[in-house]
């Protein structure tokens, strides 16, 4: 099922692969390269997923999430860490983070991330019933 899925990072490597690698799987993908753009791009767009790398200049990735969460409570954001702190990760659960992926990622490690966010394929299933 194709789905939107917006990711954000400041590393254009990164930006790169998750554009190819979700476009492969038939995703449309949108791509920021910083934080207030990712959430120009969030409130315009409403992907059904978002990839959110924790560290980036000005805005880090806990601030995007933060904006995220007053645009859409229950949107599906998965943080990227590289060198993410358990102190970090715990606050990224507290403002309702939907999952990890380590930089470094498999392809089976972001196939299975998504498969967690994205609303399942199954017909006539109500998105409301979801929570993270």
């Amino acid at each position: 099922m194709m789905a939107t899925i917006l990711a954000v990072d400041d590393d254009a490597k990164i930006r790169g692969l998750l554009a190819t690698l979700l476009a492969r799987k038939g995703h449309h993908v949108l791509t920021a390269n910083h934080g207030q753009q990712g959430i120009d791009l969030f409130r315009r767009e409403r992907p059904q997923a978002t990839i959110l790398d924790f560290e980036m200049p000005e805005m880090d990735g806990l601030a995007v999430l933060k904006e995220i969460r007053a645009i859409d409570p229950l949107a599906p954001v998965i943080m990227l860490t590289g060198a993410g702190t358990e102190e970090r990760e715990a606050r990224a659960r507290a403002l309702g983070v939907t999952d990890f992926l380590a930089k470094g990622f498999s392809l089976h490690e972001l196939g299975a991330a998504l498969k967690k966010v994205l609303p399942s394929s199954e017909p006539n299933q109500p998105l409301s019933g979801r929570r993270a």
